[in-house]
């Protein structure tokens, strides 16, 4: 299946904040679990990895830089800014540039989120809102594309509670983990089932493979990490079908801090890899 390049630059911004662990805190029980998650500033370059099927894709670059910034009792802010470019072959060539903040409330009571993708000349398509957690399910408000109001189940989680949760699953050993996502993607009103696959931890002393510069800092050194793969499956395909091949899938190496590196996304016909080019801790206000 090949998707529009819409949804994969979408959802790969989102995947890299996932990834990244933008900072939200279901409850005492997982943050006690996980721990803080580290304000820092990270650059990821995107490269085609390969290409498969018939709708073949001859080259994919850019670039997302992703600043994260926060305390448990602010709140937490992530923003986002990603230009990539999806070459198809004989002059077909499609640029993105994609734009998203979110701020997360530290109990996992609310999430507001803003998004603006352009492709190549077309007119911006805004997406605004917010979620929040009322009783047993949680109330969506949409300001763009359109003014709507729903609810969604209680159960699911916002991006960094599933980071939070994979966290506590790899430190308690566990290797498989399900759950179901909600970020403000595509439309605003898009849920995804996702399946997480935890490998065997890497201790903070053991030499990586391919070096970066999170591996170099003296604040990631001792830390323990997971490789980490991630299926997105879209929840309205597989409860009317069936359907069980995922949109796409993420494997990264998860830091205990929700740093991840060696990102790779598969969209089933293209691959793509996005290495950590530049990765600088910031400052962080204690939780007064």
């Amino acid at each position: 299946m090949t998707l529009p390049f819409r949804t994969p630059s979408r959802a790969l911004v989102f995947a890299i904040a996932v990834a990244a662990g933008s900072g939200l805190v279901q409850g005492p029980a997982v943050a006690a679990a996980s721990g803080p998650f580290l304000a820092h500033q990270a650059l990821y370059d995107l490269s085609l990895v390969k290409s498969r099927g018939s709708n073949s894709v001859s080259d994919a670059r850019g670039r997302i830089l992703y600043n994260f910034s926060g305390n448990s009792c602010e709140g937490y802010t992530s923003e986002f800014r990603q230009v990539s470019e999806l070459d198809s072959g004989e002059g077909k060539v499609t640029l993105s540039d994609l734009r998203s903040t979110s701020w997360e409330d530290a109990s996992g009571k609310s999430y507001r989120f803003k998004i603006d993708t352009r492709m190549n000349d077309s007119e911006s398509s805004p997406v605004d809102g917010i979620a929040e957690r009322v009783g047993d399910h949680i109330t969506v408000k949409l300001t763009q594309p359109v003014k709507k109001t729903f609810n969604i189940d209680g159960k699911i989680v916002f991006p960094t509670e599933q980071i939070q949760h994979i966290i506590a699953a790899a430190r308690d050993g566990k290797s498989v983990l399900e759950q179901t996502v909600y970020d403000g993607s595509d439309n605003g009103e898009k849920i995804y089932n996702t399946l997480t696959v935890i490998g065997r931890p890497i201790t903070g002393d053991r030499a990586p493979s391919s070096p970066d510069p999170s591996t170099a800092s003296n604040a990631m050194k001792a830390m323990t990490r997971w490789p980490v793969t991630v299926s997105y499956y879209d929840s309205d395909a597989r409860a009317k079908d069936g359907e069980q091949t995922p949109v796409y899938a993420m494997s990264f190496e998860l830091y205990e801090n929700g740093v991840s590196r060696a990102l790779v996304l598969d969209y089933n016909d293209f691959v793509i890899s996005g290495a950590l080019d530049k990765f600088d801790v910031r400052d962080s206000k204690p939780c007064k």
